[in-house]
């Protein structure tokens, strides 16, 4: 018991909430001002914040992921969305899930 106990404390994250605003608000912008082009950047940039100041069991995570391959599929994503009368819609969200997953790595 002792021992899982420990293993419980040794998660955290240490991201603070003016850094959230800030790159949130950064993220915004960014998304209003080139008309949604850019917001896989902006979702990169706060996913991967979030995921850098993620440390679970002891083990620090790390977002490998880029604008540009989010970009490309984002893209197929909102094609398919249109094709399908918005039904698609629906399974972005398990993709793009699928996608951070995938580009989510322990540091060490």
């Amino acid at each position: 018991m002792v021992k899982n106990l420990a293993r419980e404390q040794s998660s955290y994250f240490d991201g603070g909430l003016f850094q959230l605003i800030g790159w949130s608000i950064l993220g915004g912008i960014v998304t209003f001002l080139t008309f949604g082009i850019c917001y896989p950047w902006a979702l990169c940039m706060v996913y991967g914040w979030k995921i850098n100041h993620t440390v679970i069991e002891g083990r620090r995570l790390k977002f490998t992921g880029s604008a540009i391959g989010l970009f490309g599929n984002w893209i197929k994503w909102l094609l398919l969305t249109i094709i399908t009368f918005g039904i698609y819609g629906f399974w972005v969200t398990i993709a793009l899930e699928k996608w951070k997953v995938k580009h989510t790595i322990f540091i060490d």
